[in-house]
């Protein structure tokens, strides 16, 4: 005579796999483990002891960074277990990613050193800009609101695809080519610091930009629309201080809607080239 075999309520199967329903029936509906039968009349779903087996078997591959297609395809081939090849590829992956998130660490810790060292930053500084090389990309934007999205969605996937190797500190800032004000429509080159020129793209291009010897560097906080009241106060010191202005005035974002919802809590650094009066 066979043996009856014991079946398990979705919910006690739940509970004894650690599994939640949710899960299971997510399980079920990508036809990964689909309960060994259904009532038509009430649809309590059963499971065989079995198919805690099963289920273990998808948990542990999930657990080595499978995914979930990958796993339901080996079941479709019949194979409960991954192939020497198929492991190897997965130890490759999981080496990659360590690669990548040791370069995501380091460029965090320099970040954070960065902002240490800005957040100790007086008011008011005179520096020395060092002579650097560029991702360029000039455009007509709708304003200053227009960089972030800008630098998202076009600036970053284009350096990705080019291969551009960015320096630890991060350094980005925006050149205004406008000779007057505009509320719109503002001609806006966008810059960043990067390790080496690579070959010009329509979006992109390389540029060697020489030392300044001089900068006039001065915190802005607070929403970019009040830029000229920084702008006015950084003049006057300058002028007070018998110098004049020597070249396009950058502005580098340090916080902004990227990683910080009040405008008010925004920093940016206004940086302007200058020279002693003659």
């Amino acid at each position: 005579m066979k043996k009856k075999e014991t079946k398990l309520k979705i919910g006690e199967f739940s509970r004894l796999m650690q599994v939640t329903v949710k899960t299971l029936r997510h399980y079920e509906s990508l036809g990964l483990l689909i309960p060994a039968e259904v009532d038509d009349s009430s649809g309590y779903r059963y499971y065989t002891i079995s198919q805690m087996q099963r289920l273990n078997s998808i948990l542990a591959l999930k657990n080595l960074g499978f995914s979930l297609e990958e796993i339901g395809s080996l079941y479709d081939d019949d194979i409960h277990s991954p192939g020497v090849e198929a492991l190897e590829e997965k130890c490759l992956e999981c080496e990659r990613q360590i690669e990548s998130l040791g370069e995501r660490l380091r460029r965090l810790k320099e970040m954070i050193h960065s902002r240490k060292n800005i957040n100790k930053m007086e008011k008011f500084t005179i520096q020395s800009l060092p002579a650097i090389i560029v991702a360029s990309h000039r455009e007509v934007l709708s304003g200053y609101d227009a960089v972030g999205e800008m630098c998202v969605n076009v600036i970053g996937p284009e350096m990705h695809r080019l291969g551009c190797r960015c320096t630890p500190n991060g350094y980005c800032f925006t050149i205004e080519h406008d000779k007057e004000y505009r509320p719109d429509n503002v001609d806006i080159e966008y810059c960043e610091q990067v390790e080496e020129a690579l070959t010009d793209s329509p979006i992109v291009q390389f540029k060697h930009l020489e030392a300044v010897p001089e900068a006039f560097c001065m915190q802005h906080r607070g929403p970019y629309n009040r830029f000229r009241e920084s702008y006015a106060e950084a003049f006057r010191r300058i002028e007070e201080m018998g110098c004049r202005v020597a070249g396009h005035p950058r502005t580098v974002y340090v916080d902004g809607i990227w990683n910080e919802e009040n405008p008010e809590n925004w920093l940016s650094i206004i940086q302007i080239p200058i020279e002693k009066s003659k």
